[in-house]
């Protein structure tokens, strides 16, 4: 008799932390910065996905791919609803998107790029200047916990920033 073992968490959410990178290719192919997140609720069912809007004419400086999708989720699941969710991302969240992680209330954050790693692929690009404040500082700093998990995936999330950015 043979036994298959179901799939585990963590296959699970590297599987979601790869279509995060995804989102984030297709934002690079629609000429948006290579950025992509999604939200899963407490039982990891996708709630929202989105990739970076923030380049003009047609985007704004805050609808970065984490604070959409979180936002999003938001608007589908409520306050109740999003406790136990994770924000997968494709890169570490910056200051701005781990607080709306934090004011949406997402329970935990899994992401591929790390912030100093993204940091040497951008260089001082004007269009995405970049703090030197790791999302956990953020968290840390909060009145209730989020779970950070990362970085992961690092050259598989790097690739669509080569060549991207001007250095």
């Amino acid at each position: 008799m043979s036994t298959s073992l179901a799939p585990t968490l963590i296959d699970n959410e590297m599987r979601l932390l790869r279509r995060a990178i995804e989102i984030g290719h297709e934002a690079r192919q629609a000429g948006r910065h290579p950025f992509g997140a999604l939200v899963t609720d407490s039982v990891g069912n996708i709630v929202a996905e989105r990739g970076n809007n923030s380049v003009p004419p047609d985007g704004d400086p805050t609808q970065h791919a984490e604070l959409a999708a979180a936002a999003a989720a938001f608007r589908e699941l409520g306050a109740e609803g999003m406790v136990g969710s994770t924000l997968f991302t494709s890169a570490e969240p910056c200051a701005m998107c781990t607080g709306a992680a934090y004011w949406t209330g997402i329970g935990k954050i899994v992401y591929a790029l790390s912030e100093e790693r993204l940091l040497e692929l951008t260089g001082d690009d004007p269009e995405n200047p970049t703090f030197a404040l790791p999302c956990r500082e953020v968290v840390a700093r909060g009145q209730r916990e989020i779970e950070v998990v990362g970085p992961l995936l690092e050259d598989d999330a790097a690739a669509d920033h080569q060549g991207f950015w001007s250095l």
